[in-house]
């Protein structure tokens, strides 16, 4: 992977109409005159995330942005202008994905200089792979992982809307819209996705990026693992799902003990806690996590499904309301052919061979 610094050629063509369109805060656009693309603020974590830039190729910026999404989930940020042209500060894709031939779907956050903070093209480009992890026919369980020493740091604020508030013509709306359609999307489509999903926690998860953990249905942890929640110490309340995920899985002592008082929970704690499903030693971490993600796709991926979203929806409803649901999901499962083998299997006594149809 190249990490040169960002370069502009003095042949490449003026920019166009819609380089001059009004600064929208999304991804791609160009902000007012004398206002910087991201405003300097710490992330959710405890530390602040420098930016290491990854271009080395002399190219437009058209050019850059189709290289990056013909290679995949990739991300490029408009950092300003020199000479007139945009300076791109990443192409390199910070969102890696992998499929094995037995669908296992792996989502690595490669962003390690900033503990895996998310910016908004990396949260965008995060989605982006858990949607198609739904959508993908041949994908049946997820794996969700980071690199370096962190899982994920929790949103980069200087990539936020929150960085600005308090500066005149904030408009609050533009927090809880970003929100909504941002790392609330996230967590929402990965606890709602019907294929088995594994997060192995190889660091510090802080705030939206614990919830990106707790959002999955097995979380794996080692010894030096740590679970973080710093909203209150920039001002900030719980989001990314916290609220809701927090109680149900700690109780909600323990859950404002964590938002309000900030107190963490490192290891194996965070199994006895019911935060994760087991604690392993760091080196054995990957491949402990990818046996199982490899054992959950070779199940009937279609019932595992409808069983996962089957728990969810009726862990806080009244129980009749539960049994109408158990009698719905199980006329779906009675529709799919991994069910049909099982029963073949059980008259033929042998094991089963599940397709995830």
């Amino acid at each position: 992977m190249s990490r040169g610094g960002p370069r502009c050629s003095a042949r490449e063509p003026p920019p166009t109409d819609r380089d001059r369109r009004p600064w929208s805060g999304r991804a791609g656009r160009r902000p007012p005159a004398g206002r910087p693309s991201w405003p300097p603020a710490r992330a959710h974590g405890e530390t602040q995330p420098a930016s290491t830039p990854r271009s080395s190729s002399v190219r437009s910026p058209r050019a850059l942005t189709t290289a990056a999404i013909s290679s995949g989930v990739g991300f490029v940020t408009v950092i300003g202008r020199i000479g007139g042209l945009r300076a791109v500060s990443k192409v390199a894709p910070v969102i890696r994905t992998t499929t094995s031939d037995d669908g296992v779907f792996t989502i690595v956050l490669d962003r390690p200089e900033a503990k895996n903070a998310l910016t908004i093209e990396m949260r965008d480009d995060l989605l982006a792979a858990v949607r198609r992890a739904r959508s993908d026919a041949g994908v049946r369980a997820v794996l969700l992982t980071g690199t370096g020493d962190a899982f994920c740091a929790g949103m980069d604020l200087r990539a936020s809307t929150v960085a600005q508030a308090g500066g005149e013509g904030f408009d609050t709306r533009s927090t809880s819209e970003a929100l909504r359609t941002g790392v609330q999307a996230v967590v929402r489509d990965l606890w709602e996705l019907d294929k088995p999903t594994v997060a192995a926690v190889n660091g510090t998860a802080v705030g939206p990026g614990a919830h990106l953990a707790l959002s999955c249905d097995f979380v794996l942890v080692h010894e030096d693992t740590r679970f973080a929640w710093t909203f209150a110490r920039w001002g900030l309340v719980v989001d990314a799902g916290g609220a809701y995920l927090l109680p149900r899985l700690v109780g909600l002592p323990r859950a404002k003990a964590m938002v309000l008082l900030g107190e963490g929970v490192k290891g194996s704690e965070a199994v006895d806690l019911g935060l994760a499903y087991k604690c392993v030693p760091a080196g054995d971490l990957r491949t402990e996590a990818e046996a199982l993600t490899a054992k959950l796709a070779a199940g009937p991926t279609r019932s595992l499904g409808l069983s996962k979203q089957l728990l969810n929806r009726t862990f806080e409803t009244y129980l009749a309301s539960a049994l109408e649901l158990e009698g719905q999901f199980q006329s779906l499962a009675t529709t799919s052919s991994d069910l049909a083998e099982g029963m073949a299997a059980f008259r033929e006594k042998r094991s089963p061979r599940f397709t995830g149809r």
